[in-house]
C-alpha cells in the first residue's frame, strides 16, 4: 500500500510541478488538498530550506522578476498618465466635464472613491486580523496585500480631493486653524471621511513598513557582502549593489537582527495589528455614513455599515487573487510559497463574504417592503427594473451568483476558475457602488427632477488612469521590495519547530 496521499498526483498537476518531483512530506503530498484535520498542511512546498526561501524572495528584488516586467510596467505607466491628464483638464475647465447633472451630482467620482477604499481593506484584514488570530496561512499573501492597501488608498484619496470642484481649496477639509477662523463642519460625514481615510492610510503604511524592516536589512546585508567580496577579489557584485546597499541600509534604520531588535519589533508589530483591526471595521462604516446619514430613499438605512464592511472585504480579497494568481505564474518559485491551499482559503472567504453581500441585497428589499415607505419601495423596484437595470443585474450576477461556484471543491482548487471569479467580483463591486449612488439619485421625489447620468470620456479615462496608477505602483513594488515576509515564511516551516530533527534522523525519529 502506498504511503502517498491519494490527492498527491492531482496536487502536483494543479500546482504545475513536474511529475515525480519531491514536494513536501511524502506522507501528505503537497499539503494543499488535504482535508484531514489531524494533518497540518505544509505552507511552504518544494522541500525548500531557509536559504532557498531567502534566495527566492530576495532574487525578485535583486535580479528582477523577468523580461515581461519592463514592458508591463511601461504599459501600466502609460495608462496611469491618463489620470494626470484628466485631473489637469478637470482643474482647468471645472467639474462640468464630468457627466454630472443638477440631480446626479455624485456619480463616478464617489463610486471610484468607495471602490478603491474597499479594495484597500483586504490588506489590513489579512495582516492584522489574521495575525491576531494566529492564522499562519497569511504569511504568503500578507506583504502583497498590505502593499495593495497602500496603493488603493492612494487611488482613493484622489477622488474626494477633485470632486469638490476647487481642488486648491481641498485643504479646508482639514481642521487647520487659519486667519479666517474658518473651521470644517464636524457634523459632516465628509469630514469623518478625512479623519478615517487619513488615519487608515497612516496606520497601514506604518504597519507595512515595519513588517518590511528585517527583510530590507537582509537585502542590505546581501548587497554589502557582495560588494566586500568583489573588493577582496571574489565574485563580481550585482549591478546596482552600491545603490541597493545604500537605499536598503537607509530604509532598514539600523536593524542588526539582535535579540533586542526582534523583541521590540514583535511587540510593536502586535500593537500596530491591534490598532489596525478596529480600523478595518470603522473606516468603511464611516464611508457608509456618507450615505446612511442622509434622508434619501435607498441610502437611509442602518444596514449600510456591516454591508459596506463585508463588501469591502469581498472586493479586497478578489483584488488580492486578481493580482497574485498571475504573479504566481510569472515569478519563478512562487508556487512553492503561494500554494493551492492559500488560494483555496481565499476562495472560501470569497464564498462567505459574497453570501453576506447577497443577504444584504435581499435585506434591502425586505426593509423597503417592511418599512411600508412608498418612496423606498419605488427606489428598489427601479433599481431592478428601471433604466439602470443592466447595472443592477450585472452586480447580482458578479457578486452573488459567480462565487457560488466555490461550493464545489474542484472550482475552489482551480487557479483559473478562482482568477475568473475574482475578475467578475471586482467588476461587480464597482457596479455595486454605481448602483447605490446613481440609481438613488437619478430619480428625486418629484418626476420633474428626474435625470439620467451618462459618463463622459473624462469620467471613463479618469477611472482607467487610476487603475493604471494602481498597477504601476504594484509592479514597482514587485521589482524593488520583498514580496514575502521572509522571517514569517521561515517561522511556519517545519525546520522552525524546536522539535524538528531533520531528515538525518530518519522517518519516525523523535
Amino acid at each position: 500500500m502506498t504511503t502517498l496521499h491519494p490527492d498527491e498526483a492531482n496536487a502536483r498537476r494543479l500546482a504545475g510541478l513536474k511529475a515525480g518531483a519531491l514536494i513536501g512530506n511524502p506522507d501528505t503530498g503537497d499539503g494543499t488538498l488535504i482535508d484531514d484535520p489531524a494533518v497540518r498542511a505544509p505552507l511552504v512546498l518544494g522541500g525548500m530550506s531557509f536559504n532557498d526561501v531567502t534566495e527566492t524572495v530576495c532574487g525578485y528584488a535583486e535580479k528582477g522578476p523577468g523580461k515581461w516586467w519592463l514592458p508591463a510596467t511601461l504599459m501600466a505607466a502609460s495608462v496611469a498618465s491618463l489620470i494626470g491628464l484628466m485631473v489637469g483638464y478637470l482643474i482647468i475647465t471645472g467639474v462640468g466635464v464630468w457627466g454630472l447633472t443638477n440631480q446626479v451630482d455624485w456619480a463616478w467620482d464617489i463610486t471610484n472613491f468607495v471602490f478603491w477604499i474597499g479594495i484597500g481593506h483586504a490588506g489590513t484584514l489579512i495582516s492584522a486580523i489574521l495575525c491576531l488570530l494566529k492564522q499562519k496561512w497569511r504569511t504568503a499573501v500578507n506583504r502583497s496585500a498590505e502593499a495593495m492597501t497602500i496603493f488603493a488608498v492612494i487611488c482613493a484619496g484622489i477622488f474626494p480631493g477633485i470632486h469638490v470642484g476647487r481642488v486648491w481649496m481641498a485643504w479646508m477639509l482639514f481642521p487647520i486653524p487659519n486667519y479666517n477662523y474658518i473651521w470644517p463642519n464636524f457634523r459632516s460625514p465628509l469630514l469623518w471621511d478625512v479623519f478615517a481615510v487619513s488615519t487608515y492610510a497612516t496606520v497601514s503604511a506604518l504597519f507595512w513598513y515595519m513588517g518590511m524592516i528585517p527583510d530590507l536589512a537582509t537585502l542590505r546585508d546581501r548587497a554589502d557582502r557582495r560588494l566586500r567580496e568583489a573588493k577582496a577579489g571574489g565574485p563580481a557584485a550585482l549591478k546596482g549593489d552600491g545603490i541597493r546597499a545604500f537605499v536598503y541600509g537607509l530604509l532598514s534604520i539600523g536593524w542588526r537582527f539582535s535579540g533586542r531588535h526582534w523583541h521590540r519589533y514583535e511587540a510593536a508589530y502586535l500593537i500596530l495589528a491591534g490598532i489596525s483591526t478596529p480600523l478595518v471595521l470603522s473606516v468603511h462604516s464611516i464611508v457608509s455614513f456618507d450615505f446612511a446619514t442622509s434622508i434619501l430613499p435607498g441610502w437611509h438605512t442602518t444596514i449600510f455599515p456591516p454591508y459596506f464592511v463585508a463588501g469591502a472585504i469581498f472586493g479586497g480579497f478578489a483584488m488580492v487573487l486578481f493580482l497574485l494568481i498571475p504573479a504566481r505564474e510569472l515569478f519563478p518559485g512562487m508556487k512553492n510559497l503561494l500554494t493551492l491551499r492559500h488560494l483555496e482559503n481565499m476562495a472560501k472567504i470569497l464564498l462567505l463574504t459574497g453570501s453576506m453581500v447577497g443577504f444584504a441585497y435581499a435585506m434591502e428589499f425586505f426593509i423597503a417592503w417592511y418599512g411600508a415607505n412608498d418612496y423606498e419601495k419605488e427606489v428598489f423596484i427601479n433599481r431592478a427594473t428601471g433604466p439602470y437595470w443592466w447595472a443592477y443585474w450585472t452586480m447580482i450576477s458578479c457578486n452573488v451568483i459567480s462565487p457560488q461556484l466555490f461550493w464545489f471543491r474542484r472550482f475552489r482548487q482551480s487557479p483559473l476558475v478562482i482568477f475568473i471569479v475574482s475578475v467578475f467580483v471586482t467588476i461587480g463591486m464597482w457596479f455595486e457602488r454605481f448602483v447605490i449612488i446613481v440609481s438613488s439619485l437619478h430619480r428625486a421625489f418629484l418626476p420633474g427632477e428626474w435625470h439620467m447620468f451618462h459618463p463622459t470620456l473624462v469620467d471613463i479615462l479618469t477611472f482607467v488612469g487610476s487603475c493604471g496608477l494602481f498597477l504601476t505602483l504594484f509592479l514597482l513594488f514587485t521589482r524593488f521590495l520583498p514580496m514575502f515576509a521572509i522571517a514569517e515564511l521561515k517561522a511556519v516551516m517545519p525546520e522552525a519547530s524546536p522539535h524538528h530533527h531533520g531528515d538525518s534522523h530518519g522517518k519516525g525519529a523523535h
